[in-house]
């Protein structure tokens, strides 16, 4: 057993995974140990580090904020140590056994969920994934060590972190079938003034890139509120005459709910859709290959998307109906 000045550093490997999973049951699991030997191993962690690590908030445990405060650099130093002790040897995916979190928007998952789940089962079936939804504030996740991936608008701002750029999209404005503003050409003044508008902001913003080019026309649209995702923007806008936004990598989420898609009618600044690591990862084989997946996934994703459609379709269907499928 590797000890160094009297401590165990098989502890830092039980500490990565105890951070990870932020369960001794799921721990114990992860390292092929009984329950009783992974609390005792907390227990000396705690001892070691001189901090609780993980406390008990009702039924689930919580990292400490020294947890997570070492948590970046608990995890670079495992992964540079299976670095060093597997030097130039391929990593077989089907016997890794990680959780892997991914940071971003709603609709990334809605969008690549599926799709990166059947892959991580058929190529890495020890591999998990672990979804986490945007903050209403900025965050260093990716310095901490809280999510290993962020996927979507990356606006990221730390120097160090990687980003790639896998394609540019554009925003379609969505209502109801039936809506009022599929009745007539759809030009600004229509857009802005025949039905209120619907924001979809993690910070709760109100204005944004529409309101810059109405304003360079003269006109204005009247923003009656906004909800953090557009997953949840889309259930809002099937009961009622808000107008909202979808990005085009979103579209089939609108389509499944038989909402209406179109084009906006106005010059919008494109939408740069990619992912960002941190650099500890570089040389990590099994987050290469997750990225790869995301890479594949999204650059698949972003042919049929990305298709240009009529600035405006004739909607002829009674509010409730679904549109005629495309």
């Amino acid at each position: 057993m590797t000890q160094s000045a009297g401590l165990d550093l098989n502890l830092l490997v039980a500490l990565d995974v105890l951070l990870e999973e932020q369960s001794v049951q799921g721990a114990a699991r992860r390292l092929h140990l009984s329950e009783p030997a992974m609390s005792r191993t907390l227990g000396r962690i705690r001892k070691a580090l001189g901090d609780p690590i993980l406390v008990r908030a009702g039924r689930q445990m919580v990292p400490t904020p020294h947890a997570l405060a070492v948590r970046a650099e608990v995890g670079a130093v495992v992964e540079r140590a299976r670095a060093l002790f597997a030097p130039g040897r391929d990593t077989d995916l089907r016997t890794v056994s990680r959780t892997f979190t991914i940071v971003g928007h709603d609709a990334i998952s809605a969008t690549h969920g599926a799709a990166l789940f059947a892959r991580a089962a058929r190529e890495a079936p020890g591999v998990r994934l672990r979804f986490l939804s945007e903050s209403h504030v900025d965050l260093p996740f990716l310095r901490q060590g809280t999510a290993d991936l962020e996927i979507g608008v990356i606006d990221t701002v730390a120097p160090e972190v990687h980003r790639e750029t896998v394609y540019e999209e554009r925003m379609l404005g969505v209502v109801r079938p039936g809506h009022p503003l599929l009745g007539g050409e759809l030009t600004p003044e229509r857009f802005a003034g025949v039905a209120g508008h619907l924001s979809v902001s993690r910070r709760g913003r109100q204005r944004g890139p529409i309101d810059d080019a109405l304003a360079e026309l003269g006109l204005a649209r009247r923003v009656v509120g906004s909800v953090g995702t557009y997953p949840a923007s889309l259930f809002v806008l099937r009961e009622t005459d808000l107008i909202g936004l979808i990005t085009t990598y979103g579209r089939p989420m609108a389509d499944s709910l038989g909402l209406v898609t179109f084009e906006i009618p106005l010059r919008l600044p494109s939408i740069e859709v990619g992912f960002a690591w941190h650099p500890r990862h570089d040389a990590d084989p099994a987050h290469a290959w997750l990225r790869g997946c995301v890479r594949e996934l999204m650059t698949e994703a972003s042919g049929p998307v990305l298709e240009s459609r009529p600035l405006f379709e004739p909607c002829t269907r009674t509010p409730g109906t679904s549109p005629a499928p495309r």
